[in-house]
């Protein structure tokens, strides 16, 4: 018996080859009807006998493209109509409630790949080659539906032979709205950098000969890779300059990267300094997986990572035999890794045969450059040359940052250190139990702002969290600017007004200043302390609704009581929590000095804990020089001398002590180094950090006075000691870790005899720390906890949207059910 249903599917089904994918179930299960893009899915009509209808359904369900996501499949049932034949139909321009999901831009597939380079291919070499499966997505669009008119590619009309491919449903390029070949689609541009000339004057320079049909640069090279031979042309200079110690700044799917040959130590050097960027790894390009191995172990769980349709820097540990040029990533154990993922870097690395720097186009703290002009006037005193081309980048998108840790009786387990490209802004289920609509019946939308570091806001609509893509330090107007200009896109694109924002409590944050404004103009706002909001996010992703002890240790996050929060364990839901400990407090001489100047707070360990007569001491306060009166002074008087609870910056002090880094260049640099100063080392023994009980005032809250504190005093005090000895290193900063696991689990048992709560969160940014994750988890699994952690999100401060949002929705939620 035949049978007519409409069908909706929603999720991230445009632009990933969704509507040829049914098309061709469509046909297999002879059903006839329809499919077309629409602002709220994918839109089906399809009439059939029973049974075809319904393994027509499995299918688009079970066996949907790799980069697909189904969410959610609606059905409902309708008169036939008497389709013959089953037919795509342009996109449905109507407007919804409710918009679909976007696809982060994907790696070159397989098969893009291997036309790349067959030279019977008419896109053989084609830097831009695309399909269905493949190519930039999220960072052309303009707006929903996803079709080309709708995308940066609209200034790019197809050729007679693309356009056959882009309306013929069996093809693998129908509808692949990127899809183009040397006659119809982008090229690369190239423009060589003169020293002895200004960004502007160069720039200059370069428009005053494009404007007058000049068709190669003064070295010969082709100005635009209109063609096989003059794109060919482009690489052969780009390769050439490389290998010659230069730095090239080329543009890929969500920005510039700056890259060198990453086996050249005076390249490196360059790089570093003309970006100012002294000591912070570089992430490094390899041409296969091949290469790799050779230098980095890799798992199961790296390689698909590596390999996929993501492609992001994976965190490898470096192989003991394998060599790596000085100024690559010096003292660390890991390297970032990545494998080529547009057809411009396969081409590339194919031609260098060898490693590359890859490292954001930007100037220290700024966004990356995205705009050709922009990026050749930025990036000028750094770059040699530039590989760009006139296909205009809607949306800035960093590399995304992924590695795999042990995660106690769960085995392995991905997770993400900076989302970005390949993930962004796939949306995180946000797993909400209370009310998620307007009165209207439209999906509530809150704006969360993020932190200050580490940036990403969160675009809640209903239950779906659009997470952004990684923003960055918000510490100048740049960043800032970047920031609304992602919101506004995010608000636009996804057709989500917020209803209510929420924020940190900081109230210097930048972006909790514009929540503030926002407030001032009459929209709900809901402030979420730093620390919960770490917790909070957590509990979302792993979808907890009953309370958990909550251990947040990062560097930095304002407290209730107005001081420096960071060591904290508290008791968490998703509205509210409790301060249950905390480290006792150190004072930091200087405030945010002393963040970049852990011998200050080494100094501040030393005075708080009376140790600074002890031998050991005199090396860091000989280091000091003058610097140390200073620093007594500011502690004794309290002026510009904030007091913290934060584990990040014991770790500092701890650094700091054993000469492992007393001049960071880079944020958690000194802590870095600590962890890697451990090496393979197998040690047992642990420094104590004591738990005390605390005195509450009259004043004191549940929010911001604690039941206990941890005192980290012995632990400084036996480190001394060793340090006196002559204790290795190695040895020193492994019983540093251990003290901080074993505090961890020791508090958490307090809690749990006093609460009977036995799920563990774990977020913030010292559990980036793989020793102490690892650690921890393990040790409270052992202990008889189970333990929750970030896994699509970070750990740290790039969650912190998330969390703030989860915490907003539960509270609007509440305050709903009490009406």
């Amino acid at each position: 018996m035949r049978e007519a249903l409409d069908i909706e599917v929603h999720g991230i089904v445009q632009g990933v080859g969704f509507r040829p994918f049914v098309y061709k179930a469509a046909r297999r299960h002879l059903i006839d009807g329809w499919v077309l893009n629409a602002t709220a899915g994918v839109f089906i009509h399809a009439e059939g006998e029973s049974k075809n209808i319904d393994d027509f359904v499995m299918e688009i369900s079970d066996n949907a493209p790799a980069a697909a996501r189904v969410d959610e499949i609606l059905m409902k049932e309708v008169p036939l109509a008497d389709f013959d034949g089953f037919t795509i139909r342009y996109s449905d321009d109507a407007a919804a409630t409710a918009t679909t999901l976007v696809s982060p831009d994907l790696a070159t597939c397989p098969e893009c790949a291997a036309e790349l380079f067959d030279p019977t291919n008419r896109r053989y070499h084609y830097p831009f080659i695309n399909c269905t499966n493949c190519g930039p997505r999220f960072t052309i669009i303009d707006k929903l539906p996803y079709d080309r008119n709708h995308t940066s590619m609209a200034q790019f009309p197809l050729c007679e032979q693309c356009a056959d491919e882009y309306s013929d449903p069996e093809d693998r390029r129908f509808h692949a709205q990127p899809n183009a070949c040397f006659a119809c689609g982008p090229h690369l541009i190239w423009r060589a950098v003169d020293h002895s000339l200004s960004g502007e004057d160069d720039l200059t320079r370069h428009h005053a000969a494009e404007n007058a049909g000049e068709t190669h640069d003064a070295d010969g090279t082709p100005r635009i890779g209109c063609n096989a031979e003059a794109s060919d042309a482009i690489i052969d200079a780009a390769i050439q300059t490389l290998r010659r110690g230069g730095i090239v700044a080329i543009k890929g799917l969500g920005g510039f990267h700056l890259a060198c040959d990453a086996r050249n130590a005076e390249a490196i050097a360059a790089l570093r300094a003309r970006k100012h960027r002294p000591t912070k790894p570089f992430a490094v390009m390899y041409p296969a997986i091949d290469a790799v191995r050779e230098a980095c172990s890799i798992g199961g769980a790296e390689e698909r990572l590596l390999t996929g349709t993501q492609r992001p820097i994976v965190l490898l540990k470096k192989k003991p035999e394998a060599h790596f040029a000085e100024g690559l990533a010096d003292g660390l154990a890991e390297l970032g890794v990545m494998l080529p993922y547009t057809p411009l870097q396969h081409l590339l690395l194919a031609a260098f045969d060898g490693p590359l720097v890859m490292t954001s186009g930007n100037m220290h703290d700024e966004p990356i450059q995205i705009d050709d002009d922009e990026a050749f006037l930025a990036l000028h005193d750094i770059a040699d040359a530039f590989v760009g081309n006139n296909r205009a980048i809607r949306c800035r998108f960093d590399d995304s940052v992924m590695r795999v840790i042990g995660a106690g009786s769960a085995g392995e387990a991905v997770q993400t250190v900076r989302r970005a490209r390949g993930f962004a802004p796939m949306p995180v289920n946000a797993n909400l139990t209370g009310e998620t609509t307007l009165a209207d019946g439209t999906p509530r939308a809150i704006l969360a702002a993020g932190s200050e570091q580490k940036n990403t806001f969160c675009l809640l609509r209903g239950t779906d969290a659009f997470v952004s893509q990684h923003i960055g330090d918000m510490e100048n107007a740049a960043t800032y600017d970047a920031w609304l200009e992602a919101v506004g896109r995010f608000e636009g694109l996804f057709e989500a007004k917020p209803a209510a924002a929420a924020c940190d409590m900081h109230p210097e944050y930048l972006a909790s200043k514009w929540a503030l404004e926002q407030a001032e103009r009459g929209l709900p706002l809901c402030k979420v302390q730093h620390h919960h909001a770490h917790i909070a996010a957590i509990m979302g992703e792993n979808a907890l609704d009953e309370a958990v002890i909550g251990v947040a240790f990062d560097g930095t996050g304002y407290g209730v009581d107005g001081a420096i929060w960071g060591g904290e364990v508290m008791l968490c839901n998703r509205t509210d929590f409790e301060r249950f400990a905390n480290f006792s407090y150190i004072p930091m001489p200087g405030g945010a000095a002393a963040i970049k100047h852990p011998l200050r707070m080494a100094y501040g360990v030393l005075w708080q804990y009376d140790l600074l007569e002890h031998p050991a001491a005199t090396g860091v306060l000989a280091a000091l020089g003058e610097e140390a009166q200073t620093c007594d002074r500011m502690i004794e008087r309290g002026l510009n001398c904030p007091m913290t609870s934060s584990a990040g910056r014991l770790f500092d002090a701890a650094s700091a002590l054993l000469g492992i880094c007393a001049e960071p260049s880079y944020e958690g640099e000194a802590a870095i180094l600590l962890e890697a100063a451990c090496g393979n080392v197998a040690c047992d023994e642990s420094y104590e950090i004591a738990i005390v009980k605390n005195t509450a005032l009259e004043t004191s809250t549940a929010h911001d006075t604690s039941v206990v504190l941890l005192d980290a005093e012995p632990l400084f005090q036996a480190l001394l000691d060793d340090m006196a000895a002559g204790v290795e290193t190695s040895i020193m900063a492994a019983k540093v870790h251990n003290a901080f696991v074993a505090a961890i689990v020791q508090a958490c048992l307090v809690a749990n005899a006093a609460y009977g709560i036995s799920t563990v969160a774990l977020g913030g940014g010292v559990f980036m720390n793989r020793r102490i994750v690892e650690g921890a988890a393990a040790a409270l699994e052992n202990a008889g906890f189970t333990v929750a952690l970030s896994r699509e999100l970070p750990p740290n401060d790039g969650a912190i949207s998330y969390g703030q949002a989860v915490v907003a929705a539960s509270r609007i939620a509440a305050e709903s059910e009490q009406q």
